[in-house]
């Protein structure tokens, strides 16, 4: 069963910085593209950035991008999205994903591509 765990969100004023944290079981972690979604209130969810699993491809929304980094830890299966300048606009629940094919070299933007889910983690940004 695969179980995808985030972590790390919280409160934070404008301009803070938060790590989230992704944490998969069930998997084998290394072969999989790895996506962080987002999804404020009242709007649909939307990406925010992909890392493909051989790391070497990295995607990011233009809205974070230049502010925000993903990574991955492949002994720890986990990873990572380090948000800096963080703005009220990025206050959301956010969520990791697993690709739903192996060794993927796209990071996908798509939800329809990923099909594996964590719960999500709030993140709020104080203005």
């Amino acid at each position: 069963q695969v179980q995808l765990v985030e972590s790390g969100g919280g409160l934070v004023q404008a301009g803070g910085s938060l790590r989230l944290s992704c944490a998969a079981s069930g998997l084998t972690f290394s072969r999989y593209t790895m996506g962080w979604f987002r999804q404020a209130p009242g709007k649909e969810r939307e990406f925010v950035a992909a890392l493909a699993w051989s790391t070497t491809i990295i995607r990011y929304a233009d809205s974070v991008k230049g502010r925000v980094t993903i990574s991955r830890d492949n002994a720890k299966n986990t990873v990572y999205l380090q948000m800096n300048s963080l703005k009220a606009e990025d206050t959301a629940v956010y969520y990791c994903a697993a690709d739903r094919t192996v060794y993927s070299m796209t990071p996908h933007t798509k939800e329809d591509e990923y099909d594996f889910w964590g719960q999500g983690t709030q993140v709020t940004v104080s203005s």
